[in-house]
């Protein structure tokens, strides 16, 4: 039996991805082979074939940052046949994958594979960010900037779920769909800072910036006294030429120095991988981070917005279309 994989050569455009088969992998002690039934395309992967995400692998290697699948086998006898998902950073873009089972968090039943998808890397980054981060209380006011995209739906869905008030940016095309959501939708190309002061002149209780760059200083400015910025990327500088780390490193001097002042604001950069070090407390986290939006996905609360289904093999048509910035959620592949 051989399994299907999506490799990355190098720095290349979307069709420069690679089909590759190989054989099938077996599982060791405290491992789990599991079919995929769903893996998505994240902005993560936009970067890597780019260079441009921070600590990825030396080229070539296989992207996906999370998956959802059937366990197929396992040294532990009890989970074979028992629908799971995982966060991969990469590996994901496989037909079949082996993982620690330590790793492993259990799907509910009446979760399609590729709704439960939506949930995974960026429904654990929405809540970690809202509620372990800013920690902002029933009645706050948020702005999520990119609230059309995969975190953004996910992130005012959770905030809203919460008693929480959110102005979220879109580009025109995609505003409805986020006051759909319950948010204020802002375009952000206008004037987004004077919008907002509008919205809420005080101030808000958090902002949620993925983009960096120069913009990273009015989402500063737009805390209320007390609030907190929480970055967790930097889209903005995604095809600047030069060294992948350098815009992420100014980015967090730029936060330690907002910390050290008294102005009564926090900022904080969100890494999903942070606190790995301590590997057992780090699982434990994201396993209970994430049964939590999976039980508000199953009750209803969250809806999954999943912006296309394309086959595994066509990864590079489903990178182009994450690209695009045409579409909202988040483009899953289905092996």
């Amino acid at each position: 039996m051989t399994t299907t994989e999506i490799v990355l050569p190098g720095i290349v455009e979307p069709d420069g991805l690679r089909v590759e088969h190989r054989e099938l992998p077996r599982p060791g002690a405290g491992e789990a082979l599991i079919r995929v039934e769903a893996t998505g395309v994240s902005f993560a992967e936009q970067q890597m074939r780019r260079g441009k995400y921070y600590d990825q692998p030396p080229f070539p290697f296989v992207p996906g940052y999370d998956v959802v699948g059937t366990v197929l086998e396992a040294d532990d006898p009890t989970l074979a046949g028992r629908r799971v998902a995982a966060l991969t950073k990469t590996g994901g873009w496989r037909s079949h994958v082996v993982l620690p089972t330590a790793d492993l968090v259990p799907v509910p039943d009446g979760l399609d594979a590729a709704e439960a998808e939506t949930f995974v890397v960026n429904g654990i980054t929405a809540w970690q960010m809202l509620h372990r981060v800013a920690r902002v209380r029933r009645g706050g006011t948020i702005l999520v900037h990119g609230a059309s995209g995969g975190v953004g739906t996910t992130l005012v869905q959770l905030a809203r779920a919460a008693g929480i008030s959110v102005i979220g940016t879109a580009s025109a095309r995609n505003q409805d769909v986020v006051t759909a959501l319950g948010a204020t939708a802002v375009d952000y190309r206008g004037d987004v800072p004077a919008r907002v002061r509008e919205l809420a002149p005080a101030g808000v209780d958090a902002v949620f910036d993925h983009v960096g760059g120069p913009g990273i200083v009015d989402s500063f400015r737009l805390l209320a006294p007390g609030g907190t910025l929480v970055a967790y990327g930097s889209a903005s500088t995604k095809d600047d030429p030069g060294n992948s780390r350098l815009p992420v490193l100014k980015l967090l001097a730029r936060l330690l120095w907002w910390n050290a002042l008294p102005n009564r604001r926090r900022a904080h950069f969100y890494n999903v991988w942070g606190g790995k070090r301590n590997l057992p407390r780090f699982r434990a986290r994201l396993a209970e981070d994430l049964t939590a939006v999976f039980g508000l996905a199953v009750s209803g609360t969250l809806q999954p917005q999943v912006a296309a289904r394309l086959p595994l093999t066509e990864a590079a048509k489903a990178l182009t279309l994450a690209e695009s910035g045409t579409v909202t959620g988040k483009v899953v592949l289905v092996p």
